[in-house]
């Protein structure tokens, strides 16, 4: 049942209707995707019911002081300084309302990145944002990720990493020429991997020749193997945790070599988050949050307080806490087992998505 799943999700009506739900399904390859019309300056929505309704979080970023950063789905960026007890939309600039992906910098910069309008950037803490995507080839960015000092991007045409100094991207390396990336983690030693729509996790050591692709254990129940990732972590260790759109979470010992699957006993396998919490990992799915102690031996729910299971994105708050992004607003949590909904000000109503297919 659920190969047959992966097989719609290459279908126009599986794309259409995932989309309209607020969720994300994988692009179907060769199939040409069509750009929706952004609104016009100043147009005026339609008013009605769905207006007071909270908006679909697809992106979550803790910036300094406490300060999150929330990307929706079709209404832009919101910014809570209270831990989410009131949110105001920031954004001027940013000529996308669909954000894909949230990052932040030491320097206090926010980076966010966007289904058509590619990356933007602002400095004073989400008021103004401007376009940087020089060098980009495709503006579809999935995937935003900070490691020290270096931002890296994962668009619809692999991966890149931003030359500060002049603005302009550069691909990483060769090997993932047209292929969307959902994913990025790098390790201690500057091992970059990365999680796609099609052909599962690449990785990219330092001085090799290119991506290599990571395949050995990879594999769900069926013995097919899992090619569309959309979470990758690392933890202290350098265990690797993969979180697959229909195959559960693996987990990789030996730097993505061979992986073995964790979530046997997980009753969702859309897998939207994954977050370490001490010697337990939180992972986030298309139907709840479940948390594990015992490294997927058993997984237990951690819903109470949530009426929208449709996660997607989880983050911690750095202070022991958690976000979660959902199709009907943000949650959060200070115990990591009760939530709360946090959305004030974060209104948006159901925005007409636009199809996410390639």
């Amino acid at each position: 049942m659920r190969r047959m799943q992966s097989m719609l999700y290459a279908g126009l009506i599986w794309g259409c209707l995932m989309s309209a739900a607020g969720a994300e399904a994988p692009p179907a390859p060769g199939v040409p995707k069509p750009h929706a019309q952004a609104p016009a300056s100043g147009e005026a929505a339609m008013p009605g019911p769905l207006d007071q309704e909270p908006a679909s979080v697809q992106a979550l970023a803790m910036g300094g002081k406490g300060t999150l950063y929330a990307g929706s789905f079709g209404h832009g960026i919101f910014r809570t300084v209270d831990r989410g007890a009131t949110w105001a939309p920031v954004g001027s600039g940013v000529t996308d309302p669909f954000i894909l992906s949230l990052t932040t910098a030491k320097d206090g910069a926010v980076y966010a990145g966007t289904f058509r309008g590619g990356v933007f950037r602002s400095r004073d803490e989400g008021k103004t944002w401007q376009p940087i995507n020089a060098g980009l080839k495709r503006l579809e960015v999935k995937a935003l990720m900070m490691a020290g000092e270096e931002l890296y991007a994962g668009t619809g045409d692999g991966v890149y990493r931003l030359n500060e100094a002049g603005d302009r991207w550069s691909v990483v390396t060769t090997g993932l020429d047209d292929i969307l990336v959902h994913a990025l983690a790098r390790s201690a030693d500057g091992t970059l991997y990365a999680g796609t729509s099609g052909k599962g996790i690449l990785r990219f050591k330092r001085n090799a020749p290119g991506w290599v692709r990571m395949r050995h254990g990879l594999k769900d129940h069926e013995g097919m193997i899992e090619n569309f990732i959309r979470v990758l972590v690392i933890d202290q260790d350098q265990s690797i945790f993969a979180g697959t759109f229909d195959g559960g979470v693996f987990r990789s010992a030996d730097g993505g070599a061979t992986w073995r699957s964790i979530s046997r006993a997980l009753p969702n396998d859309s897998i939207r988050g994954i977050v370490l919490a001490g010697q337990g990992l939180i992972v986030a799915t298309g139907n709840g949050i479940f948390k594990t102690v015992d490294k997927g031996r058993q997984w237990i729910p951690v819903n109470k307080g949530l009426t929208n299971l449709s996660i997607q994105v989880l983050i911690g708050s750095g202070d022991g806490g958690l976000y979660a992004g959902t199709s009907a607003g943000v949650f959060r949590s200070d115990d990591g087992l009760t939530w709360v909904a946090v959305n004030q000000g974060l209104e948006g109503g159901m925005a007409p998505p636009p199809f996410l297919l390639r």
